[in-house]
């Protein structure tokens, strides 16, 4: 992959999705974004930048899809949409197979059809499972303990189906914890942020211990970008985080270092539930040596940094609502 070519972005007005388009559109590249609604935001971009193109299309609806494809010609896909998250894909499993599975096939035929080779897929550490060492590498057993973890793995195969029968290369980018300025989700270390900020104390009851990689949207976006871009893949699978695993309670300790006066502190009385509820299963770090060695990969973010970054960002859009 060169600059200056034509990428469709599916998910295009998520929080990843989102970071994506803006980094495609900032090294020159034409960007299609397509998403179930078009943000304000996204479609008032395209109004004024000629190199974006916006479209509402449901992945579900197969002609629709096919129809993006073969009108805008991208030269390849960065396939970012999903029912994202443990918690959510637990709540909704039918939607998240819809949507995750049924969804990516639609892509995927849509491509086969249109002469669309390359995709690069946003995979998950939830692929693992359960980690069965402090820092696992790609070949590590991928054994889902979570509906999203199965439905990501099972796009994963569909690809592999894909590649070796119709000729596609589908990539799968694995990624970890994400996080940064305006995540979402209501999960740690936006909780922790948020709170520190308005001065009030905040306590984790549970997963103190829990260790896991935990990596910022920058680097995040180009680990992606540089798996879009290398000419020709060894390997259809890449680990991109930060190759270390905090623990939850260093997590705390990190945005006490950083804003003055904050308490947060997280308790080790059990595993860590995502969203109170919802056991999570071992994490560690994930191993980045592929992506360093065949992308070029290397993450700018410590976990302090990115927390510090975020905290910047996270103060600013405060000031600006409540101004």
């Amino acid at each position: 992959m060169t600059a200056s070519k034509t990428i469709l972005v599916t998910g295009a007005c998520g929080w990843l999705g989102t970071a994506i388009v803006q980094a495609l559109l900032a090294r020159g590249d034409r960007v299609v974004a397509i998403d179930l609604a078009v943000s304000q935001a996204m479609a008032l971009q395209a109004s004024r930048q000629p190199r974006l193109v916006t479209a509402a299309v449901d992945l579900g609806e197969w002609h629709a899809v096919l129809r993006t494809v073969q009108t805008l010609r991208p030269d390849a896909v960065i396939h970012a949409a999903a029912v994202v998250g443990v918690v959510q894909a637990a709540d909704i499993p039918l939607k998240a197979l819809r949507v995750n599975v049924e969804g990516t096939i639609n892509l995927f035929e849509a491509m086969r059809l249109s002469g669309v080779r390359r995709v690069v897929h946003l995979s998950t550490e939830e692929t693992y499972g359960d980690f069965q060492s402090a820092v696992i590498d790609e070949e590590h057993p991928q054994k889902p303990t979570s509906v999203y973890g199965l439905t990501k793995l099972a796009a994963e195969h569909y690809g592999r189906v894909y590649s070796r029968d119709h000729g596609l290369e589908c990539i799968n980018v694995r990624t970890c914890w994400v996080y940064g300025p305006h995540l979402p989700r209501l999960r740690m270390p936006r909780t922790f942020i948020e709170a520190a900020l308005r001065g009030e104390p905040f306590h984790q009851p549970d997963g103190g211990n829990l260790a896991v990689d935990q990596v910022y949207i920058d680097d995040t976006v180009a680990g992606v970008l540089l798996a879009l871009d290398k000419r020709q893949h060894r390997f259809d699978a890449y680990n991109v985080a930060t190759g270390v695993a905090p623990t939850l309670r260093d997590t705390a300790d990190a945005v006490n270092r950083a804003i003055p006066g904050a308490q947060i502190t997280v308790g080790d009385t059990g595993p860590y539930h995502h969203g109170g509820r919802v056991l999570s299963a071992a994490k560690g770090a994930l191993d980045i040596s592929r992506a360093r060695t065949e992308l070029g990969y290397q993450p700018r973010f410590d976990l302090q940094t990115g927390i510090e970054a975020t905290i910047a960002a996270t103060r600013a859009a405060m000031a600006k609502t409540s101004a």
